[in-house]
């Protein structure tokens, strides 16, 4: 009887071993089907068995990697796909440059490009950039590289065709809705109405297939003619989601235009009532602005709050409206440290952006609250924090004499960087009106007023860290 046994063992495990790569082929035949019909998540768990079984091959782990990439788990792919590129595989640096792109790792996005571009140029084969990940990866590491340093104090993840309903404007401010809604139309638009409610600002398809700025403006009781903002602003792709702040002159919109690092980036031009012109538009810089799509960016300047709305790190149909502090100063990041500009950049969490011992509670419950016409909200004259506990919004509050006189030397000299940096702004503008050509005394003065900022730069942070040093010694004085 046991020796029946032995020998029936002996044949199934002849058996099984006869029919495990029989199996085995199946399982790969199974998954490379699905891969190559791109159902990369039904095809995921057994290229995820393949790869465990097989940890050093190489095209389990491309089309593992892959695979990940497709279905939005970055870590996973990012690693499997850095294993398939060892071996030298284009496809893998073609890859490993999205992942990198896509999680704001914009250096290593551009040297993997450069690996796989070269890689292709070896095999006499013509490297592919469809997106223009390697444009678009030096522009979004200057980007990166001047984070501004604002604090984003709540998000509300929302349906894309709803993102409106996180808003809540102030009176002052003007007037949102949808185009659904203002014109009774299908366009995937919204439309501003400024407060006096006689223009508006709105997009809609124009018979090029691609959306367009317009605005109109009401005579008596009827709007008027609509007119298309010219294509000094408008590109030949989708400008969408306009915006325009109470001095009716600056409007913020989003294009898929220009020179942008994701599908919609934000941009702000403003009109010049004298020439009725308005000057060529400029591309915000990052948190504002991502590898993804950001399609609208809304002030409320009674309310000193702002709000802008993108699909980064949002499943499809979904986006995120993130509420933040505006930053009058454009303060930056100043830091060598790429993960602190990061978390500020993307951001993965809000509270990346806070500032130590903030309470932002009574700030997110004016966000949501109406603000009738007229009635404005106190303003705090500045933002000048002491210690965790402590933060100052107005000189009176300054108790040492010697902090005083500092702050209000930062005060000074924060208002002369802005000045600056308006002329700097315009002389710009002049310059690249004239075509940059024949004006040798408009160069010279741009780059003398480039200097002058750079040299005053830093000097409120330290002015600041002073007055601070100075009100905490007083304070500690008083104890």
């Amino acid at each position: 009887m046991n020796h029946f046994i032995a020998k029936l063992s002996i044949s199934m495990l002849l058996l099984l071993a006869v029919c495990m790569p029989q199996l085995k082929a199946q399982s790969l035949d199974q998954a490379k089907k699905l891969y190559n019909e791109g159902q990369y998540s039904e095809a995921k768990p057994a290229l995820e068995r393949l790869v465990k079984q097989v940890p050093s091959n190489p095209s389990y782990n491309l089309w593992y990697g892959i695979s990940c990439f497709k279905t939005g788990d970055f870590s996973t792919a990012q690693k499997h796909l850095e294993v398939a590129a060892k071996r030298n595989m284009a496809e893998a640096y073609f890859y490993l440059s999205k992942v990198y792109f896509d999680t704001y790792h914009f250096q290593e996005a551009s040297d993997a490009f450069q690996s796989y571009a070269s890689l292709l140029t070896k095999k006499k084969q013509t490297p592919e950039d469809p997106g223009g990940i390697a444009e678009r990866s030096k522009n979004a590491q200057r980007m990166l590289d001047k984070v501004e340093d604002i604090q984003i104090i709540d998000s509300t993840v929302v349906d894309k065709d709803q993102f409106l309903s996180a808003y809540t404007l102030s009176q002052e401010c003007g007037s949102l809705q949808t185009a659904q809604q203002f014109f009774k139309s299908s366009d995937t638009s919204t439309v501003y109405m400024n407060q006096k409610g006689d223009k508006i600002f709105y997009a809609h398809a124009t018979s090029d297939n691609h959306y367009c700025l317009f605005n109109q403006s009401k005579l008596m009781d009827k709007w008027g003619d609509e007119k298309q903002l010219p294509m000094t602003v408008n590109t030949n792709q989708d400008d969408n989601y306009p915006f325009v702040m109470s001095d009716g002159v600056t409007i913020y919109f989003a294009s898929k235009g220009y020179n942008t690092i994701g599908g919609y980036d934000l941009y702000v031009t403003r009109y010049n009532i004298g020439t009725d012109t308005y000057l060529t538009p400029e591309q915000l810089g990052m948190p504002y602005n991502s590898p993804y799509n950001d399609y609208m960016i809304v002030f409320d300047e009674t309310k000193n709050l702002g709000w802008f709305v993108s699909d980064r790190f949002q499943p499809e149909g979904k986006v995120c409206v993130y509420l933040f502090i505006p930053n009058a100063d454009d303060k930056r990041i100043e830091s060598d440290d790429m993960d602190l500009k990061r978390a500020h950049a993307a951001p993965y969490a809000i509270k990346d952006t806070w500032q130590s011992g903030s309470d932002y509670s009574k700030l997110i419950s004016l966000a949501h609250r109406a603000i009738p016409f007229g009635q404005k909200k106190v303003q705090h004259d500045f933002e000048f924090v002491i210690n965790d506990n402590t933060v100052l919004y107005s000189l009176d509050e300054i108790k040492s004499t010697e902090a005083k006189n500092l702050y209000m030397k930062v005060l000074a000299e924060k208002k002369q960087i802005s000045d600056l940096q308006n002329k700097l702004d315009k002389l710009r503008a002049r310059y690249e009106a004239a075509g940059g050509k024949g004006n040798d005394q408009l160069k010279q003065e741009i780059m003398e007023c480039e200097s002058t900022i750079s040299s005053l730069y830093n000097q409120p942070a330290e002015l600041e860290k002073q007055a601070r040093n100075a009100e905490i010694r007083s304070m500690n004085n008083n104890n």
